[in-house]
Order: C-alpha cells, then structure tokens, then sequence
C-alpha cells in the first residue's frame, strides 16, 4: 500500500543541484510527489511510495549529488493525500 512521506535532508544541500539530482532518481524509480528548497537551507521531499521503499530513499537521500554534503535525513509518514500523476521539482 502506496503512502506519503515527509523527508528533510540537511547540510549543504542547496545551491549544489540536489533537487535536480533527486528528480532524476525519483524519475528512475517511477515515484510521484515533489522536491523544494526550504528557507530553512534545507531541502524537502514529499513523496507516495510504498512503506518498504522508504530505506531506500533515505538511502539515496544521504547520497546526493557530488557536492551536496548532507549531514542528515529525518523521515515521516504523512497523511496529506497528494493528488500527483508524477514528480515535481518545486521552485519557489
């Protein structure tokens, strides 16, 4: 069963191409959902896939592109109900 995620990644993850680095693997990974810049200096991914996935992304999300320097990733489950056909970079 497919639910929503809440996930901040903190560090340097802004101004570096993270969240075009993360479109592009929730891209190969078919997910729906968005990634954006927080002013916070963090960046934020909302994104519907199934609970057992979840490792995976935070995974990937302490990767990052090659100058991010992520220094932490906290998840959660979220009950807001995105009604997205695809992946988003948000640019605000």
């Amino acid at each position: 069963m497919q639910k929503a995620f809440r996930i901040i990644i903190s560090g340097q993850v802004q101004g570096v191409g993270y969240r075009r680095w993360f479109y592009q693997q929730a891209q190969d990974l078919a997910l729906k959902g968005y990634v954006k810049n927080l002013a916070t200096g963090e960046v934020e991914v909302l994104v519907i896939t199934d609970a057992e996935n979840l490792p995976h992304l935070i995974e990937l999300a302490y990767l990052g592109p090659s100058h991010a320097k992520v220094q932490q990733v906290r998840s959660c489950e979220v009950s807001q109900a995105l009604d997205v056909t695809d992946f988003q970079v948000i640019r605000e």
